[in-house]
């Protein structure tokens, strides 16, 4: 079933699938709980699973002008309180990983356990932010459809593009749904995201960090690098799978988010 929860005077959508332990699934940018579908339909059979458009993306709307990480994650309390669930399992995908840093930073307690998948707890570089104001002045240009068509196929391991063609048209569809005011407000939010590598590492819960050995945004050996766990964490390489592994590689993704959760839980 699809929902609608009243949060800041705007409308986060959500979508609530299957029983028992709660996962929670936060989107990247430029996707929306659409881009779960096909994971969330195999999650479903084991878990309680609740995909959420989050501000300014899929069908929620907009807050501010700039959506803060801060403030997405305030979005994702809400839903979750909505639904009575006191706690649960998040697994956050790009953005969404940024997000679910913020909801571990600011509600710890109300976390079994979350993932990064293909995302980090760092802040973004100054190339980074300067690469984000580029697209926002292609959107205010009305040249948007350039942002989708490079970053989109890119978040696809090169060799995967062919196979996975119509997985790939489909991310652009979901794209091109996107705001001009939503996109803004994400990649302004995203400049403001503070630095959370010392949350990550001190965490008291379990964590998982999965990556993607051919991602062309996260470089694969220099995250793994930099990133520091905590002594319940760990690392899963997705070996054929760039920026979307629950989609390129989905039975190897279902296979370690469903460890993941039991380990979480006993």
């Amino acid at each position: 079933m699809t929902g609608i929860v009243k949060f800041e005077n705007i409308s986060i959508r959500y979508k609530l699938e299957g029983m028992g332990t709660v996962v929670v699934l936060l989107h990247g940018y430029l996707e929306s709980l659409d881009i779960w579908s096909a994971f969330s339909g195999e999650l479903m059979k084991k878990f309680r699973v609740i995909s959420i458009d989050l501000p300014g993306h899929g069908q929620s709307g907009i807050i501010a002008d700039a959506h803060t990480m801060e403030i997405m994650a305030e979005a994702v309390k809400a839903v979750i309180s909505e639904l009575n669930i006191s706690k649960c399992i998040l697994i956050g995908h790009s953005l969404g990983g940024y997000v679910t840093m913020a909801f571990a930073d600011l509600f710890p307690d109300r976390l079994y356990g979350y993932s990064l998948f293909h995302s980090t707890p760092f802040r973004d570089t100054e190339d980074k932010k300067q690469n984000r104001n580029r697209e926002i002045e292609l959107v205010d240009q009305g040249k948007k459809e350039m942002i989708f068509n490079t970053n989109v196929p890119r978040a696809f391991a090169d060799d995967n593009l062919k196979k996975l063609k119509r997985k790939v048209e489909q991310a652009l569809q979901i794209a091109r749904n996107t705001t001009d005011e939503g996109i803004k407000a994400v990649l302004e939010g995203m400049k403001l995201r503070i630095d959370r590598s010392e949350v990550l590492s001190n965490s008291k819960i379990p964590v998982l960090v999965i990556l993607g050995r051919k991602d062309n945004y996260i470089p694969y050996e220099l995250v793994k690098e930099r990133i520091k766990l905590n002594d319940k964490g760990e690392i899963y390489v997705l070996e054929n799978a760039g920026h979307m592994g629950f989609i390129e590689e989905i039975e190897e993704s279902l296979k370690a988010v469903t460890s993941f959760v039991k380990r979480c839980t006993g």
